[in-house]
């Protein structure tokens, strides 16, 4: 099984030869060509989603039933949720400063009235207390249908702490063969999804690059849209690393492992539907112990939205200064705070980021209507911020990996 360990040079030649293929069918903008594509990359987007939301349950589960009597269970889960808080409010810390440094500027008011026609409308508000409630479940099939990954989890570590502390008897031990027995069955099924990805890839790719021929992103509002990607470049190529190197561990050797999960991330643009490659990569190439990476990546999947926390701060900032209110150090401070809050338990799907912040700004009386300005060139942001997203939740894994191995 050790000679099945490292990084996989023909997978990852495999892939980038797809990723090249894509972009060469992408660029043709054939009609045909494209509504194919487009109708693989959703094929595989729902594939990975409907996988994710079970990976998320029986990983949680069997991870607590086995391990939740040992003492180093808290040690992971502690350790996960310091690592998770730090970077997610250094990618939020981040973005406000590089607002205030590159300061964007009010746009003017009929632009804003254009973009008003583009928001989603009935969405309501969301506050905090509401977006923490609506994480306990009051009932068991809800969760699962709408893909409630912070309420899954809450329900897999009750089931899994339950488990651990019931007193060993037939029952239980039946009960926990079969639980263990569906996630061997799930992790086939993800091996086999992953061996066919190249498919998927030349899809995403070819659907990418079609979209940047067609302009569809092209249009954009300058040094607001140059704060989010200089945050999120940032965040992706200094401060993780540094992190990183914090803990004495080789960024290049992470980043090197879990590059087939940060392009799975870039093209779905949904940390979830990423999961089962991200574990799979954790556990095949960067050598994660099977019992932290399928414990750790699930909950990172929720909980560590950096990307997601930068885009709510700085896009919060731009809409308030466009609504008159004055940006002080108290008022940066408690955005960022909402900012962090809510990144947690943010839906890990495509444009999951985008309109919990225009729920949010929904009750401040913000101008919305900025919303609808940002929609065209959302498409390379929440692309990027998910690849940061997932980039992080990686990181975290091996810094909580390598203080367990450690202490072991």
């Amino acid at each position: 099984m050790s000679g099945e360990k490292g990084f996989n040079w023909k997978q990852f030649t495999v892939w980038m030869a797809a990723l090249i293929i894509g972009a060469v069918f992408g660029a043709l903008n054939i009609g045909a060509l494209n509504d194919l594509f487009n109708f693989i990359a959703g094929v595989y987007t729902r594939l990975f989603k409907f996988i994710a939301v079970p990976t998320i349950a029986l990983a949680v589960t069997t991870t607590l039933a086995m391990l939740g009597a040992k003492k180093n269970m808290g040690k992971i889960f502690l350790n996960t949720l310091l690592w998770t808080l730090l970077t997610t409010i250094a990618a939020s810390a981040l973005g406000a400063v590089l607002f205030k440094l590159i300061a964007p500027g009010n746009l003017p008011a009929e632009l804003i009235a254009k973009g008003a026609d583009k928001v989603p409308s009935n969405l309501g508000s969301a506050t905090v207390y509401s977006h923490i409630l609506a994480i306990f479940p009051d009932n068991i099939i809800t969760p699962f249908a709408n893909g409630s990954v912070l309420t899954i989890l809450v329900i897999a570590a009750a089931a899994g702490l339950a488990l651990a502390l019931m007193q060993e008897s037939e029952n239980t031990q039946a009960l926990l063969k079969v639980i263990l027995g569906a996630q061997e069955l799930l992790f086939t099924l993800i091996k086999a999804l992953v061996w066919t990805l190249p498919l998927g890839i030349v899809a995403f790719s070819a659907q990418l690059t079609a979209q940047l021929s067609a302009g569809a992103v092209m249009d954009s509002i300058g040094k607001y849209v140059a704060v989010v990607l200089g945050g999120n470049f940032l965040q992706f190529l200094v401060i993780l690393p540094l992190f990183l190197l914090m803990r004495k561990i080789n960024p290049l050797k992470v980043f090197k492992a879990m590059l087939p999960a940060v392009l799975m991330a870039f093209f779905t643009k949904s940390s979830m539907a990423t999961l089962p490659v991200t574990v799979a990569s954790a556990e095949n190439n960067l050598n994660a112990k099977p019992e932290v990476a399928r414990f750790v990546l699930p909950i990172c999947c929720t909980v560590n939205m950096n990307g997601c926390a930068a885009f709510i701060m700085v896009t919060s900032l731009f809409l308030l200064q466009n609504g008159g209110v004055e940006l002080t150090f108290s008022t940066i401070l408690i955005w960022l705070l909402i900012s962090v809050v809510s990144a947690v338990g943010n839906a890990g799907v495509p444009m999951g980021c985008y309109f919990l912040t225009l729920s949010l700004m929904a009750g401040t009386g913000a101008p919305l209507g900025i919303m609808g300005i940002i929609l065209p060139v959302y498409a390379i942001i929440d692309m990027v911020e998910t690849g940061v997203n997932v980039w992080s939740d990686s990181c975290v894994c091996a810094m909580v990996d390598k203080t367990i191995k450690a202490e072991e």
